[in-house]
Parts: structure tokens; C-alpha cells; sequence
């Protein structure tokens, strides 16, 4: 997994607003030497999740690769994306985030923090180079949520209905994340609430 992904009870779960480097992503360290900054980001997050546990996620969207997109916090309240960021471990996304985390890139940035301490290619970019990489489905769009709107938060209990979700985005979550879902998919198609998605 990547330094901007984590898994909770089998959910993979996106961070909204931040790209870190790719798993398989070399960067260059003080020294001009090359060094695995992907895989170093990934053990800087579970570092920071380690000291505090567990970590809650508030749904924001589902992106186009079909993953939750989140805002999560470790049991302390401290925000995983903003840490990343402050930290040099990962990038403000403006595309998504719509600058939300320029003020601690830009401080990571000024204290050669992470990957500031030496050379790289926004993750973005690097995908984009690297056409082996899986690409989106096209049948179905999933775009993030619009700036400084943010999805309530849902719960398995108690059990919902499709006469009681108001979105396609809650129900699609709701069939992600809870164990009775799969009601909402009567013909297991994969779409849950047909009269909403």
C-alpha cells in the first residue's frame, strides 16, 4: 500500500486531498542518490498510525478507481493527510484539495523535510509516465466531492433500507462497509439501490 492508502476491516480507504509517491516510485535523496521513496512514505504512515490507534475515517467520495475517499484521524484527533503533508511524506493535491494543505507543504518544503530533502516527480506525473499502471473504469464516473463539500458520515447501525439512503454515494458505501450491504444489491450486480444509482 501507499504512503496516501490504508485498509480498515478489509475497506481501502484513499486520503482526500494529498498524493503520496507510488509503491514502486524512486526519488533522490541530499546526496543525488537514488532511494525508494514510495515504499519509505508507506513506513513513515504506519509509524504515525502506530502511536495512536485506532483511526476513524469520515467518507468524503468514491474516486474513479471505485475507492473511498476519506478524512481520518488517528484515536488522538490528529489528522493523517495533514501529517503526511507537514512531514514531507506526501503532497498537497490541489486538484482535490483545493489548497488545503499548501500552508504545511509549504513548511515541509522550507524545512527539507521527507521528500523536500532532495529530488522528485509528483507522484501524479509519475503515473502518468508509467502507462503499465491499471488505468480507470470507464462504464462508471466517480469524481471527488466538490470543494468544501464533505459527505456526513455513515454508520452501519442500525441497518438502512433503500427507501432511507438518499444517495447512491451512501448506498454504495453502505454495500462497502456493512455486513448486511449486500440487501441493497438485490440482483448482485454491484449496483446497490438501482432507483438511486
Amino acid at each position: 500500500m501507499d504512503g496516501d492508502t490504508i485498509e480498515i476491516h478489509g475497506q481501502r480507504i484513499r486520503f482526500n486531498g494529498i498524493d503520496a509517491p507510488e509503491s514502486r516510485q524512486l526519488c533522490k535523496d541530499a546526496n543525488g542518490l537514488d532511494y525508494p521513496c514510495g515504499r519509505r512514505s508507506a513506513e513513515a504512515l504506519d509509524a504515525f498510525l502506530a502511536e495512536s490507534r485506532p483511526v476513524q475515517c469520515t467518507f468524503v467520495a468514491w474516486d474513479r478507481y471505485h475507492r473511498f475517499v476519506g478524512d481520518c484521524h488517528r484515536a488522538d484527533g490528529a489528522s493523517v493527510a495533514s501529517w503526511m503533508v507537514e512531514h514531507g511524506q506526501a503532497l498537497d493535491w490541489p486538484q482535490y484539495s483545493h489548497g488545503t494543505y499548501a500552508d504545511l507543504q509549504a513548511h515541509a518544503k522550507s524545512a527539507k523535510v521527507g521528500l523536500w530533502t532532495g529530488e522528485f516527480e509528483a507522484p501524479w506525473d509519475w503515473r502518468a509516465g508509467h502507462s503499465d499502471d491499471p488505468k480507470p473504469s470507464t462504464n462508471r464516473k466517480f469524481n471527488l466531492v466538490s470543494q468544501g463539500k464533505i459527505a456526513q458520515s455513515y454508520s452501519c447501525q442500525p441497518r438502512r433500507y433503500c427507501s432511507q439512503i438518499s444517495s447512491c454515494e451512501e448506498a454504495r458505501w453502505y454495500l462497502s462497509n456493512c455486513s448486511w450491504g449486500g440487501k441493497l444489491d438485490r440482483d448482485s450486480d454491484g449496483i446497490p439501490c438501482e432507483g438511486l444509482c
